[in-house]
């Protein structure tokens, strides 16, 4: 991608919201470091947060620097964008943890070598340094209380209230700016539109403070067609962190996108060029049931987050549970995988039918008693690794493990050894 081709890239994408001025300037003069932060509020950053880390990811494939921020510092205190309610504080070592576990994260989506290496940064290295007097003194003297009060993110919690915590968050998110520009020769702050008021006081800092010139972008918040929240789904948030959200129900996620919404998911958060992206729009307006788009999107931004081998595992458990895929052909890699999605029971005998079916009966279990279990078999509506359960019939265990039960046509349990 040319240097001067960023803001083209993300327009076509619908990812261009606003930007100062002189951005597309700066941009053509030659390399330019950018940075996005990222606050600590978890031990993962959720699907929403690929909206403004694929901004820094465009920015270097455009041949400038990124710089990810990881709000160390910032993350003790919260920033009110987008929230109607102040949020709970958090000790220091669980913000100084979550913060290792998100920068792990970043990893996956930036190169950290060559002429544009990005670079990880914490801001705990600067703000928790900060003496209240020197802060009030040389930053807060920079702003009235009239020019905060006009910005989005305080004007939208006047009425709920604010704490004062909360209300120098801009402050210091200006300060960021400003500390980046002096260490790194930071002049571009990229992030959701919610954080336009927070970037333009950083370049508003940056000139006051050194005369320095700073640029803002900004991308849109994503909704969905149906007014469901993005990234939200029955069971909570979608995570980056398989221990949160699973390989196979991340897939899931996007696999279910509905189709008025997939086009602009993929222009979104894969990197798939103009001509791969319109041909999978013809694809949807076409033959919508083939869900061509949706699997590529799904595939993409999987393989993105967690590796190919959980993209592999991830569509054969699909197959498994929706598609009739035969058990047999399951690597020991997607046994794995579906061990968390469906019901799991241990077993000490997986060569004999009869000790499978117990195994898996009960209270919690497939089949509700004894009696319930036999009458299944004689209908014909029980299976073992894909085999009809007959008289006398014996196993060979899946990868040695593992012996699959089907119940009817979806019903699903994995008995595996002890």
């Amino acid at each position: 991608m040319r240097s001067q081709a960023l803001l083209e890239e993300l327009k076509w994408r619908g990812q261009l919201f606003q930007h100062t001025e002189q951005v597309q300037s700066a941009l053509d003069r030659g390399q330019v470091t950018g940075y996005v932060g990222f606050d600590p509020t978890a031990p993962s950053l959720h699907v929403g947060n690929l909206v403004p880390l694929m901004g820094l990811v465009h920015l270097q494939r455009a041949g400038h620097k990124p710089i990810a921020l990881v709000g160390g510092g910032t993350g003790l205190i919260g920033d009110p964008s987008g929230k109607s309610s102040e949020r709970p504080l958090s000790d220091s070592a669980t913000v100084a943890a979550n913060a290792t576990a998100i920068g792990k994260q970043l990893e996956r989506f930036l190169d950290f070598s060559g002429p544009a290496a990005a670079k990880m940064v914490d801001n705990a290295e600067w703000l928790t340094q900060l003496k209240a007097i020197d802060f009030m003194r040389d930053v807060g003297k920079h702003f009235t209380v009239n020019y905060m009060l006009q910005k989005e993110s305080v004007k939208g919690r006047m009425d709920a209230g604010i704490s004062f915590t909360e209300f120098s968050y801009m402050l210091l998110q200006a300060y960021d700016f400003l500390e980046l520009h002096r260490r790194h020769g930071v002049t571009l702050q990229m992030g959701g539109s919610d954080q336009w008021g927070n970037i333009t006081a950083g370049t508003e800092l940056i000139r006051r403070t050194v005369g320095g010139e700073a640029h803002g972008i900004t991308m849109p918040l994503i909704t969905t067609s149906s007014g469901a929240k993005f990234g939200k789904t029955e069971s909570g948030a979608v995570w980056l962190d398989p221990a949160r959200t699973s390989p196979y129900k991340f897939y899931q996620y996007w696999i279910n996108a509905e189709d008025q919404d997939v086009g602009r998911f993929i222009r979104t958060f894969t990197l798939l060029s103009r001509d791969e992206v319109e041909a999978l729009d013809r694809a949807t307006s076409e033959s919508p049931e083939k869900r061509e788009a949706q699997r590529a999107l799904a595939r993409d931004v999987t393989a993105r987050v967690h590796g190919e081998t959980a993209v592999r595992a991830a569509e054969e458990v699909s197959g498994l549970l929706f598609g009739g895929l035969d058990p047999a052909s399951l690597s020991a890699e997607t046994l794995e995988a579906l061990r968390e999605e469906i019901p799991f029971f241990t077993g000490t005998n997986l060569d004999d039918a009869q000790a499978i079916i117990d195994a898996v009966t009960g209270d919690n279990g497939l089949f509700k008693s004894r009696g319930d279990a036999k009458r299944m078999v004689q209908q014909g509506g029980v299976y073992l690794n894909g085999r009809r359960v007959e008289s006398g019939m014996t196993l060979t265990p899946l990868h040695g493990k593992y012996v699959l039960v089907r119940k009817g046509a979806k019903s699903y349990a994995l008995v595996g050894r002890k």
